[in-house]
């Protein structure tokens, strides 16, 4: 399996698990939803008001 991306050879399956994985390296790491919920304000259960005794 070569790793360089030759349009003609790869079926669409790889093509679109190639640009899955570029996606995903675009993407930013670590806890981002976590400083998001925190920059907001918004305390830990918040979100799920059932859960509160």
């Amino acid at each position: 399996m070569s790793t360089s991306p030759d349009p003609d050879a790869e079926t669409p399956m790889q093509r679109a698990l190639r640009l899955k994985k570029a996606a995903q390296e675009q993407r930013p790491k670590g806890p981002a939803a976590k400083v998001r919920r925190e920059q907001a304000g918004m305390p830990a259960g918040a979100s799920k008001p059932w859960m509160k005794r």
